[in-house]
C-alpha cells in the first residue's frame, strides 16, 4: 500500500485522527476539567516512530513507514525531539497550581505510540488522563511515586477466555497483575446471542465448574438462570456485576451458527443465513468488535468460506473486523491464510489471525511464506494483522485430535458414537495418519507432547500434569483409544496442552510490527475453583513473559515497541477511540511497572502462579492494583466497537 492509498476499511477520521505534516498523527483535543486557560488547551501531536528494523505497515490512518529504517538522526527525529520537549515545557507551565485526582510522578513515560520514552508525570481526573509531561507544580488527592518505573497505557489482551472467570471473580487477577486493562472475547464462540437450548447447555456446564446450582445461582444474581440473551446484555451484566478490567467481544460465528442450525454438519439455507446475518446486525449495533471464528473445531469446521463472507459483510457495514483461529495452523496453514485474506478482500473489512503459529515441526518452515502473504495483502491495501501468545505450546481439548464428523451433534452425540466399536475403529484409523482434511493437533505434538491439564470428573484428576503417552502406557491402551476413553469418562472434551511450535519462530513473530498479543486463556487466581484443574501458564504469564524474557533478557524488540504492540496497535485495529495512548483526553487505563523485574513465574508443571513486576494499575481512573495487590475496585466498563448505536 502506498502512502497516499486510502482503502475504505482502514481506520480514519474522527475516531483515529488524520495525518498531519511529516507523518504525525494529530488528535483532536478533549479539554480536561482542570485546565486554567486557552494556552494550555492547545492540540497535541503524538509522534509515530518507525521500528528499528524490518518491514512495517503502520495501522494509524494510512501511514506507511519505509521497509528499512534510516540510520542516524533524521529531520523527523530532530523535529520529534523538539516537539516532545515543547510538550514537556508547556505541561510544566500549565501544571503550576493545578490539582488532580491522581498524579503519577517521576516515571519513565511510554505513551503507547512507539516513541522514545521520557521522564515525566501523568495526571488523572475522573476517568480521563488530563495532562502528561512535567507537572512538578501540581497537587493531587493521590500521588503515586513512579521513580524508576515505566508508566504506560493499559495492555490489551486480544484473545481472552475470561468470559466465565470474570463471572466467578471480577478482579481478573491473573491479567491485572500483568497490566491488562482490556479483555477481548469471541474466538469463534461468544456469550450471546443465546436461545433457550444454548442457555440450558451453558448452565449445565457452568454449575459443574463452580460447584453446583446454588453457587451458580449466587454468581448469576440469585437465580439459576442465564440473565442475558444477547451479547451486549452479557457485557452489561459483567459491568453491572463488577469487573476490574474493561471488556469487549466479537460475535462468535460459531455461536450464530449454533443459534440457527444447532450442531448440524450442513450449510444454512437462505432463510437460516438471513437470520444469522440479522444476529450479526444486532450484535454490531450493540457494540461487537466484529466476527470471530475458530475453524478447526466442530461445528465451526462445517462453515464454508461463503458463509463466513456473508456474516463478515454485515460486520463490515458497521466498521467491524474479522478475526479467526484459522482452518489450519499446520499442514494446511498456507491455504488457511489465503482463506482469511479472501474473506477480508471479499467482505471488505480488516482481518486478524488469532494466535499465529506453525503447528508441528514439519510446518515450522512455513513462517516465511505466511509473512510474504500478509505483507503482500497489506501492500494491496488490505489491513491484515495477527496476534500471538509467547509460548511453544498451545492448549485446547482432545476434540482437536479427532475428526469433526464424529463430533456432529455436540458432546452427547460425540460421546455416544465413541462407544460404538465400528466408529472407534474408523476414528483411530484417521487419527494415526498424516492428512489434510482436518486439523489433528495430537498428530503434530505426539502423545508424549500432549499434556493432560483439565478434567470435570474428580476420579480422573490424578492424571493432571501427565502426558497422554504416559497415561496410555499405564492403561495398556493406545494413545488414540485412551483419548477416546477419557472424553467419554470425563463428560467433556478434556483440556490438554499440545507442544507444537518453534522457539525461533516465536521470537520472529514477536518482532513483526503487525503482531499483537493474547493469552488465549482465562484470567484466574490461584484459588478454588480455578485450582481444581491445571491450566496453561499463559493464563498467568503471557504479557509479563513478553516484557521480561523477550524484551529485557533477550532484547527481541525494544520496550517502547512492545508497549505499542500491547496498546495503541490493538486499539486502533479494533476501532476503539480514546484508549491505547497516554494522551490528554484518553481514558485513564494506566500501568506502572518495573521494567527491570517484571517476569512470569507460571510453568507447565505449576501454572497457578502470578507474574510479578506490575506495581499499580488504573482502569478508567480507578486504582484496581496498588503495590502489586488488588484493591477490590471494580472500575471496568464495556468497550464497544464502532458500530454501536447506543450513544456513549
Amino acid at each position: 500500500m502506498h502512502r497516499g492509498a486510502s482503502p475504505s476499511h482502514w481506520p480514519r477520521g474522527r475516531e483515529f485522527g488524520t495525518l498531519g505534516p511529516a507523518g504525525w498523527l494529530r488528535r483532536r483535543k478533549q479539554p480536561g476539567p482542570n485546565e486554567r486557560n486557552a494556552e494550555c488547551r492547545g492540540s497535541r501531536s503524538i509522534p509515530l516512530a518507525p521500528p528499528t528494523s524490518g518491514p512495517y505497515v503502520a495501522t494509524f490512518g494510512t501511514a506507511q513507514w519505509p521497509r528499512s529504517a534510516p540510520s542516524g538522526p533524521t529531520v523527523r527525529d530532530m523535529i520529534k525531539r523538539l516537539l516532545t520537549l515543547t510538550v514537556l515545557l508547556t505541561a510544566a507551565a500549565c501544571a503550576e497550581g493545578e490539582s488532580y485526582d491522581v498524579l503519577i510522578s517521576g516515571g519513565t513515560v511510554y505513551d503507547g505510540s512507539g516513541s522514545e520514552p521520557f521522564v515525566g508525570d501523568v495526571a488523572i481526573s475522573g476517568d480521563r488522563v488530563v495532562a502528561v509531561g512535567d507537572l512538578s507544580g501540581a497537587t493531587a488527592a493521590t500521588v503515586v511515586d513512579a521513580t524508576g518505573m515505566a508508566v504506560s497505557p493499559g495492555f490489551v489482551n486480544m484473545l481472552s477466555w475470561a468470559t466465565e472467570p470474570l463471572i466467578i471473580d471480577g478482579r481478573s487477577q491473573g491479567d491485572i497483575r500483568q497490566g491488562v486493562t482490556l479483555e477481548v472475547f469471541g474466538e469463534g464462540s461468544s456469550m450471546g446471542p443465546m436461545n433457550d437450548a444454548m442457555k440450558a447447555e451453558w448452565l449445565d456446564e457452568f454449575k459443574d465448574g463452580v460447584g453446583g446450582e446454588d453457587r451458580a445461582a449466587e454468581l448469576l444474581g440469585g437465580a439459576f438462570e442465564v440473565p442475558w440473551t444477547t451479547l451486549g446484555e452479557y457485557l452489561e451484566f459483567l459491568e453491572n456485576k463488577g469487573v476490574a478490567t474493561n471488556v469487549a467481544s466479537f460475535l462468535g460465528a460459531t455461536t450464530a451458527r449454533v443459534h440457527e442450525l444447532g450442531y448440524a454438519d450442513r450449510p444454512p439455507n437462505e432463510e437460516e443465513l438471513n437470520r444469522m446475518r440479522q444476529l450479526v446486525q444486532v450484535a454490531m449495533e450493540e457494540g461487537a468488535m466484529g466476527i470471530g471464528s475458530s475453524l478447526i473445531y466442530a461445528p465451526a469446521f462445517y462453515a464454508d468460506t461463503d458463509e463466513l463472507i456473508a456474516l463478515s459483510s454485515v460486520a463490515a457495514e458497521h466498521g467491524g473486523m474479522y478475526i479467526s483461529h484459522m482452518r489450519s495452523e499446520g499442514n494446511q496453514l498456507i491455504e488457511a491464510v489465503d482463506e482469511l485474506i479472501t474473506i477480508s478482500r471479499e467482505a471488505g473489512l480488516p482481518a486478524e489471525i488469532y494466535h499465529l503459529k506453525q503447528g508441528g515441526e514439519a510446518n515450522w518452515g512455513k513462517l516465511d511464506q505466511v509473512i510474504e502473504m500478509v505483507e503482500a495483502a497489506q501492500a494491496e491495501g488490505l489491513r491484515i494483522t495477527a496476534d500471538m501468545y509467547n509460548y511453544t505450546a498451545g492448549s485446547t481439548g482432545l476434540d482437536a485430535a479427532m475428526p469433526p464428523w464424529v463430533q456432529e451433534g455436540g458432546y452427547d452425540a460425540w460421546a455416544g458414537r465413541l462407544q460404538d466399536p465400528a466408529v472407534r475403529a474408523r476414528v483411530v484409523a484417521e487419527m494415526v495418519v498424516d492428512q489434510n482434511d482436518w486439523e489433528n493437533l495430537m498428530r503434530g505434538a505426539g502423545p508424549a507432547g500432549t499434556l493432560l491439564v483439565g478434567f470435570r470428573n474428580p476420579d480422573l484428576r490424578g492424571y493432571i500434569g501427565r502426558t497422554l503417552a504416559d497415561v496410555a502406557a499405564e492403561r495398556g491402551t493406545s494413545p488414540q483409544v485412551t483419548a477416546m476413553d477419557l472424553v467419554v469418562e470425563d463428560g467433556s472434551r478434556v483440556q490438554v496442552v499440545y507442544f507444537l511450535m518453534s522457539e525461533e519462530n516465536v521470537k520472529r513473530q514477536i518482532a513483526l510490527p503487525w503482531v499483537a498479543f493474547d493469552s488465549d486463556a482465562g484470567s484466574m487466581a490461584p484459588e478454588p475453583p480455578f485450582t481444581d484443574a491445571s491450566t496453561h501458564p499463559r493464563a498467568y504469564g503471557n504479557f509479563a513473559r513478553l516484557l521480561g524474557k523477550y524484551v529485557r533478557e533477550e532484547k527481541v524488540i525494544p520496550l517502547e515497541e512492545a508497549i505499542r504492540k500491547l496498546t495503541s496497535f490493538p486499539t486502533t485495529n479494533l476501532g476503539i477511540s480514546d484508549r491505547g495512548l497516554l494522551a490528554e483526553g484518553y481514558f485513564a487505563d494506566v500501568v506502572v511497572f518495573d521494567p527491570n523485574t517484571i517476569i512470569d513465574h507460571a510453568t507447565f508443571e505449576e501454572p497457578h502462579q502470578y507474574s510479578t513486576g506490575v506495581v499499580h494499575v488504573f482502569v478508567n481512573g480507578g486504582q484496581v492494583l496498588r503495590d502489586g495487590e488488588s484493591t477490590g475496585t471494580m472500575s471496568g466498563r464495556v468497550v464497544r466497537g464502532p458500530g454501536w448505536t447506543g450513544g456513549r
